[in-house]
């Protein structure tokens, strides 16, 4: 009887965790014209920014690839029904998210990551830069000087909140965008517009994409114990 009842239960066992390991994949593409990215020539006038390049650089609003690739969509998961994931989940575990300012840029400009979790935020230009954050959710406002050379800053923000807002005001072309969520289920589409997200567990969720300048579409999928494919298209408006 206890043999019996030992085989059994890994039998479960085995069969939740198999469960577990679903991944939600795709890839968003973009259909049409972007806008012209727009030249950031205020650099070129920066005493020690303009040395850095020889023409201007650019925005990065819409990162586009072959065949339609759209990088720098956040892809996150809501329930069923649309609603963020109850059950507040937090980074705190979570290896830091490293943001540089570069090039009097900041790298990467659209970021993710969980509540709780640190962000580093390092210079690597040889001038002064300041972060300075802008919250809609009630995150804590920062506007901290970081000399060149000087010690990295680290963050952790406790609200969810998608795009909030990174500049500097010493260099007012400079700005990012951090997306941070709740929940450990989300990705950034890459150059090729693939994302994955990694080890679902079973169940109904809406799987919500987002673009800053596009907004937002979602799809609602049923997770079982086999991957699922969902993609999403949008459109140049």
């Amino acid at each position: 009887m206890k043999i019996r009842l030992f085989v059994y239960l890994v039998l479960a066992l085995t069969a939740s965790m198999a469960l577990r390991a679903a991944d939600i994949i795709g890839t968003i593409t973009l259909q049409g014209t972007p806008p012209a990215e727009i030249p950031i020539t205020p650099i070129m006038n920066d005493t020690t920014c303009g040395q850095l390049y020889q023409t201007p650089p650019t925005t990065h609003f819409y990162v586009v690839g072959a065949n339609g690739a759209f990088a720098d969509v956040i892809v996150s998961l809501k329930d069923g029904t649309g609603n963020a994931l109850t059950g507040k989940s937090t980074g705190a575990s979570q290896p830091p998210v490293v943001l540089d300012q570069k090039g009097c840029l900041y790298a990467p400009q659209i970021m993710a990551f969980q509540t709780g979790q640190q962000l580093i935020v390092k210079n690597s230009d040889n001038c002064i830069h300041n972060v300075h954050t802008t919250s809609k959710a009630g995150n804590p406002e920062h506007n901290d000087a970081q000399m060149p050379g000087g010690a990295d800053l680290t963050y952790t923000f406790p609200n969810a909140e998608m795009f909030m807002k990174f500049q500097c005001d010493v260099h007012p072309w400079m700005f990012a965008w951090a997306c941070i969520l709740d929940s450990p289920y989300y990705a950034i589409s890459g150059q090729d517009g693939k994302f994955v997200i990694k080890n679902v567990p079973p169940g109904k969720y809406t799987v919500a994409a987002d673009h800053r300048k596009l907004g937002e579409q979602t799809q609602v999928v049923d997770v079982a114990d086999k991957d699922v494919t969902v993609n999403f298209t949008f459109q140049v408006k």
